[in-house]
């Protein structure tokens, strides 16, 4: 079993990355689990320009980290997207993230499983949370919950037993939904009608243009 990690946070010995390391370090005791902490500040990401050349090939015209990144999510069975609150909505470095992965139209989360992580310290933290699960949901991910948490700045979230218990809590089921399968089936079925009337049928009208679209769903058996 393969888990992705990614900390939005510029920081990292924030609020939001002590909540992901926690998460991190309980995962990492089951022998079958390998997990990896991605941070948004280590990787080298250009913002993207809207070129479209992602559509139509299938890989960005940028040589950075993304395409290393993308490659490490759809090789994984679950992710744990993570971000601080700024302005009522994610990070800058999480939004790089988000704009440039191959995630709504490539559907890069298809099937895989996901937990939501927002942190927040005066408001917008539960705006932050609906940004990201809008992204998994319509990316094709089963959300298998959402961790909204208010925390004073420099102060350690996990000094609050509560939050520690929902940790706790949040991973046990991300943890079994992925070894049984879980199959969320309220999801399925909003996904299924967003992909087939929304997101599959402006595909097929680009043509040409989002021929790398179309291959990256076959490569990944998401249509025939």
């Amino acid at each position: 079993m393969k888990i992705v990690i990614i900390n939005g946070s510029h920081r990292k010995n924030g609020a939001t990355a002590i909540i992901l390391n926690e998460m991190y370090e309980k995962l990492k005791r089951h022998s079958n689990v390998e997990v990896r902490m991605v941070h948004a500040s280590d990787l080298s990401l250009q913002y993207c320009v809207g070129c479209g050349t992602c559509y139509k090939t299938g890989q960005c015209i940028f040589r950075d980290d993304i395409e290393k990144l993308s490659l490490c999510i759809s090789e994984a069975d679950g992710i744990i997207l993570g971000s601080p609150t700024y302005a009522g909505n994610v990070s800058g470095q999480m939004k790089v993230i988000i704009d440039r992965g191959h995630f709504v139209m490539e559907q890069l989360l298809y099937g895989k499983y996901a937990i939501s992580v927002s942190t927040y310290e005066n408001y917008g933290g539960g705006d932050t949370a609906k940004i990201i699960n809008k992204l998994l949901s319509y990316s094709g991910a089963k959300i298998c919950s959402s961790l909204v948490v208010r925390n004073q700045f420099n102060k350690n979230p996990m000094d609050d037993v509560r939050i520690i218990q929902k940790v706790d809590k949040k991973v046990n089921t991300f943890y079994r939904d992925i070894v049984e399968r879980h199959r969320y089936r309220i999801q399925g079925l909003i996904h299924s009608i967003v992909f087939k009337m929304g997101i599959q049928p402006f595909v097929k009208k680009k043509g040409v243009e989002y021929e790398g679209v179309i291959k990256n769903w076959k490569n990944h058996n998401i249509v025939d």
